[in-house]
């Protein structure tokens, strides 16, 4: 079981699954809303139990961003698929999982390099946004 939180602890949740490794995504939309590029895992919808309000935001016609009304923590990306991506940075302690590659590598900011010699996808790849 993992758990995390937002900054100032109103939204809290638990994970009762297995999570995926962690993957970093430098799309544009990732980046305006963290300041950076997203560390993310997942796992599936239904074995992450929130407690607290989450707000949404329509991010695209298919996904939305889940963020604390209270301190702005962005928590996760629901879109196609059965999981649920949680923002790594938010669970609590060490979940056993760890970066396994990075994805939309095309779109980073030029402000930085990607060097730590893991697997870079130019846009999605779900053969590194599926695994377990």
């Amino acid at each position: 079981m993992n758990a995390g939180s937002c900054l100032c602890g109103a939204v809290r949740y638990t994970v009762a699954d297995l999570l995926r490794p962690v993957i970093a995504c430098h799309c544009q939309q990732c980046r305006k809303t963290s300041g950076h590029h997203v560390a993310a895992t997942s796992a599936p919808r239904e074995a992450v139990e929130i407690k607290g309000a989450v707000t949404w935001y329509a991010s695209s016609a298919t996904a939305r961003r889940g963020f604390c009304g209270i301190c702005g923590s962005n928590l996760f990306w629901d879109g196609p698929g059965s999981n649920l991506s949680i923002f790594a940075g938010t669970l609590d302690g060490d979940p056993g999982v760890r970066l396994t590659g990075h994805i939309f590598c095309a779109d980073k900011g030029a402000y930085y390099e990607i060097l730590d010699g893991l697997p870079c996808a130019d846009a999605d790849d779900p053969d590194l946004t599926t695994q377990v």
